[in-house]
């Protein structure tokens, strides 16, 4: 598995599953659409640790630096 994400991608990925966390602790969202948003906070997590999004790889898309 080779890692296709960049720190921006990552960064913005931790960002937005802190907000849909957020807005589920303050009761802003419930009921289906928090199960939804949780999944997809879980998933933006799980590719940012380990730099790696599945959807990137059969579009050659990578988001890292060339180094």
């Amino acid at each position: 598995m080779k890692k296709n994400m960049g720190l921006t991608d990552k960064i913005i990925r931790i960002v937005l599953a802190a907000i849909v966390a957020i807005l589920y602790f303050t009761n802003t969202i419930s009921g289906t659409l928090a199960l939804v948003l949780g999944l997809f906070a879980f998933i933006f997590l799980l590719t940012s640790f380990v730099s790696f999004c599945p959807l990137y790889a059969p579009f050659g898309i990578s988001t890292r630096k060339k180094v």
